[in-house]
């Protein structure tokens, strides 16, 4: 019997190093069956440790790693597809022109230019901290656990689920309004309201939803990324088109209304800038990417804000410039002529938005899946598939309901830039970065780091305040002006 144990040992052991390294070599975590987990092992104590940890972190987390088998499989120019369409998206662009008529050319170029600057610095801040304590974090909340306990943990889950859920209700208002644009370009005396193609747009959304994860939309975001550019270029085009059409002594760039309307617009403008600009996900994007994670993640980060730079900032400059004060909060209600151009890019916008839309509502539905589907996964798969069914209709359904009852579009992508994405994408990555201790030897270096992470956080502090007043108060004039499910 001894010989035998030496003899199973042996080969236990053998098959166990041979199997380390192919997953190794395939960039994998080694998994073990279920034969091989009830040998005993030299370790047994720490493993056992281990694994009470892991499951800890999970019921804290939700972590499961079903959820996650798609990871590390995605290469740069995907991650870049994944965050130019999580930022870049038609409800981004939209309220630009307008957020600058409401601050002026001076001091919105200069905030325009800083939020791109302090988002891309604080986006490659969120990817170095990958796995910055030898562990690999694939969720913003994980990664908020990690640095900042539990505390870290539930304020992102809480700035994240604002953050989803105000920008799904903000693109589907976007959404419902370019199909009614092209609707009524083929039927100008249509009855389909607002209501119906917000309506319709959720359906399509619940039919997206059913695919797995994030990595499953890599070709849906590629083909945003592209619907992106061709929304960027078509808008920018017929927009100075329509700027050379008019009157240029009758464009006025003048703030307008009293004091306080001036002082809450540009309030509400700050916040409308932070919300062109968030992306709540960069973690669970960056758990798709093959390794080297961190460098790849930097060159796909920089290539999508290569693409917004050349989008955004001509989109605002040439809507402000082409309509003044008078330019619409979104920037497509502003055009008038040549009218199928106007129609590709409603096309454009809506393609692009299917996207971001997916990509926000996955937090939401991995939460569902790792507390409501992990321990069922194997047994009842058709359950599963049904109850995932069902818990995103729940989900679309009631956003489509707000949407449609409270078409307020800039209002709601103020609330949701000052309350969610200045939090997560300003103020978390600076802190944390400080917090982590990831700071370079140099010490001129270090201290020009510290200073400018604790200037991003404070001043982007403040406007998440400012943006969130300037966002309530709108809101309420609109609820005062407007009914419910008003067909804008």
């Amino acid at each position: 019997m001894e010989a035998l144990r030496s003899r199973i040992a042996f080969v236990f052991n053998f098959n166990t190093k041979e199997y380390s390294n192919s997953v190794a070599s395939e960039g994998r975590e080694p998994e073990m069956s279920s034969d091989q987990a009830s040998l005993p092992s030299k370790t047994e104590n720490r493993t056992t440790t281990a694994f009470h940890e892991e499951d800890e972190q999970k019921q804290i987390g939700g972590e499961d790693s079903k959820s996650h088998e798609a990871a590390g499989k995605g290469t740069w120019k995907h991650a870049a597809f994944h965050v130019a369409t999580t930022i870049a998206t038609p409800a981004a662009y939209a309220p630009l022109p307008f957020a600058l008529a409401s601050l002026g050319w001076p001091l919105g170029v200069s905030s325009l230019v800083a939020a791109t600057l302090a988002t891309w610095y604080s986006s490659l801040l969120v990817a170095s901290l990958w796995r910055w304590n030898g562990k690999k974090h694939v969720t913003y909340r994980l990664l908020a656990q990690s640095i900042f306990g539990f505390w870290g943990y539930w304020s992102i889950a809480f700035f994240q689920q604002v953050a989803s859920l105000g920008n799904n209700i903000a693109i589907q208002i976007a959404a419902g309004s370019s199909l009614k644009a092209v609707y009524k370009h083929y039927h100008k005396d249509g009855t389909l309201t607002l209501q119906h193609f917000i309506i319709f747009f959720g359906a399509f959304e619940l039919f997206l939803s059913q695919l797995p994860d994030i990595h499953s939309l890599r070709w849906v975001n590629a083909l945003c990324t592209l619907s992106t550019i061709g929304f960027a270029g078509t808008t920018m085009g017929v927009t100075i088109y329509n700027g050379k059409k008019i009157d240029r002594e009758s464009v006025s760039y003048g703030l307008q209304g009293s004091s306080s309307a001036k002082r809450f617009a540009a309030f509400n403008a700050l916040g409308a800038i932070a919300f062109s600009f968030g992306d709540a996900m960069l973690p669970e994007i960056q758990n798709t990417v093959r390794e080297p994670a961190v460098k790849n993640m930097y060159k796909g980060v920089s290539t999508a804000y290569g693409v917004i730079v050349l989008t955004y900032w001509q989109l605002a400059f040439s809507g402000y410039w082409a309509f003044g004060s008078e330019v619409q909060p979104y920037i497509l209600a502003s055009l008038t002529v040549p009218k199928w151009t106007i129609v590709m890019a409603n096309i454009f916008a809506v393609i692009q938005i299917s996207g971001c839309y997916q990509i926000y509502c996955r937090p939401t539905y991995a939460y569902f899946e790792e507390r409501m589907l992990s321990n069922r996964t194997n047994s009842f798969p058709f359950r599963n598939h049904f109850a995932r069914l069902i818990f995103t209709a729940i989900y679309i359904v009631l956003v489509t309901l707000v949407a449609a009852a409270m078409p307020f579009f800039v209002d709601f992508v103020s609330i949701c830039g000052a309350i969610g994405f200045t939090p997560l994408d300003f103020v978390f990555p600076a802190l944390a970065f400080l917090k982590a201790g990831k700071m370079p030897k140099n010490r001129e270096l270090r201290l020009s780091i510290q200073l400018l992470n604790i200037a991003i956080a404070a001043w982007f502090s403040v406007v998440a305040v400012l943006g969130c007043i300037g966002a309530i108060r709108f809101v309420v004039e609109d609820v005062k002006t407007y009914k419910f499910f008003h067909d804008m």
